[in-house]
């Protein structure tokens, strides 16, 4: 773990908890006493991932109707996509307001881990893990979905009452009944329920984890990489140079690929630079402070050690992403990747109006990784990984787009520098 998330950490979570403790929960999130094991292989039922795709796809949930869950994760942009906009982050059900975070992609999103701490054995204190969103905030694909149904800026209903109401008239509601019990839609509770283990079932699906990348095919003994993909996973592995491996975790020696999720589903914060195409930006006051809001909602010792903070997403099909980081700012991967390698040494490149971590406030820059490879360099210093060996790391995650949309992997990968 980076000595600057422990080193922040130790002394809030040690005051936070007594002394008579056993550990097993910092304010309402377990901390486990070994990491949990990789989720899956999942089996949903044939007839619910049916229903749940089709909730996936109606596009009367939303207020006012026309906009879907795949209106934003686009299966045609590996179930990610911002829904038509073109700033990085997406547009709502109404032309007037747009998102204020990248649209992640909803694939793997089942094998995502339920919030919880963990201490390794060299660690100083516990850190936390897992949770769907950015923000970790929510424990399960039931509690997921409620989130852009109601929020204003994206499907913008006005109560989950408004969403049962909407099932209870949908073609489908016969087959709620059917799964879920007769009574499955009588109340909003219920209702919402239904919904959830339809979505939950869907992307518990073959469709939305295909493990059928080229990677996947490299590790089976199936596919082959070119010299320049070997060297950027090395790359990739190594921790005097890319470093990517350290937070983007993956097995290249295990038969089971949901051991390869390329990511730790832990969190960090790196001061991407602002992206001030978000019209929330237009107000000086505004900044998206990541887990700050789960750490509060928690009841964490000192909210404050967590603000900046976003969770390491899976890499898997990120050439095919349109816009990169949380807030969209990147519009290439190799613009990402440049910009992990190069933050420190040259910052007067990514933060343009001279003021460096511009997106988060003053008084949690302090919580910004500075102390792991590649971030510890000075400024003027040479980079961790040079230009060709950035090349190389953007060829290897080419290799990691599932089958479906092989062809797009190389849109945006490698920009004009």
């Amino acid at each position: 773990m980076p000595a600057r998330r422990l080193l922040a950490g130790a002394l809030a979570l040690v005051v936070g908890l007594s002394a008579a403790a056993d550990l097993a929960r910092i304010g309402a999130t377990p901390q486990l006493a070994a990491m949990p094991e990789v989720a899956g292989p999942f089996k949903p039922d044939p007839a619910r991932v049916a229903l749940g795709r089709q909730v996936f796809f109606d596009t009367r949930l939303s207020q006012p109707a026309g906009t879907s869950c795949a209106s934003c994760h686009d299966p045609r942009q590996a179930f990610a996509g911002n829904h038509g906009s073109r700033i990085g982050v997406p547009l709502g059900s109404r032309p007037d307001l747009v998102g204020v975070r990248n649209t992640p992609s909803a694939l793997y999103a089942a094998y995502v881990p339920r919030l919880f701490f963990y201490q390794d054995d060299d660690a100083l204190a516990p850190t936390p893990f897992g949770g769907l969103f950015a923000d970790g905030r929510a424990d399960d694909v039931p509690d997921l979905v409620r989130h852009p149904l109601l929020d204003p800026r994206e499907m913008h209903n006005r109560s989950l009452d408004d969403v049962a109401r909407k099932l209870r008239a949908a073609p489908y509601a016969s087959d709620l009944k059917r799964e879920f019990g007769a009574g499955a839609l009588e109340t909003t509770a219920s209702s919402m329920a239904a919904l959830g283990k339809a979505m939950e079932s869907f992307l518990q699906s073959r469709e939305m984890a295909p493990f059928s990348s080229r990677y996947d095919g490299w590790v089976q003994g199936k596919a082959t990489f070119s010299s320049q993909e070997l060297r950027g996973m090395k790359l990739f592995q190594n921790p005097d140079k890319g470093n990517c491996a350290s937070c983007h975790k993956f097995n290249p020696t295990s038969s089971n690929p949901a051991r390869s999720m390329f990511t730790d589903y832990g969190f960090d914060a790196i001061g991407v630079p602002r992206n001030r195409a978000i019209p929330a930006t237009r107000d000086p006051r505004y900044f998206d402070t990541g887990l700050c809001a789960t750490d509060a909602a928690k009841k964490w010792p000192d909210s404050g050690q967590w603000c900046g903070y976003f969770r390491t997403p899976s890499l898997r099909n990120v050439a095919v992403r349109e816009r990169f980081m949380h807030n969209g700012v990147f519009a290439t991967l190799r613009e990402a990747v440049a910009f992990y390698a190069t933050r420190s040494i040259a910052p007067e490149r990514w933060y343009k109006d001279g003021r460096l971590f511009d997106d988060v406030p003053t008084r949690y820059q302090g919580n910004i990784n500075a102390a792991t490879l590649p971030y510890n360099r000075r400024k003027g210093m040479q980079p961790a990984i040079d230009d060709e060996e950035i090349d190389a790391i953007v060829a290897f995650l080419r290799t990691l787009t599932d089958a479906p949309w092989a062809d797009k992997a190389g849109q945006g990968g490698m920009a004009h520098r």
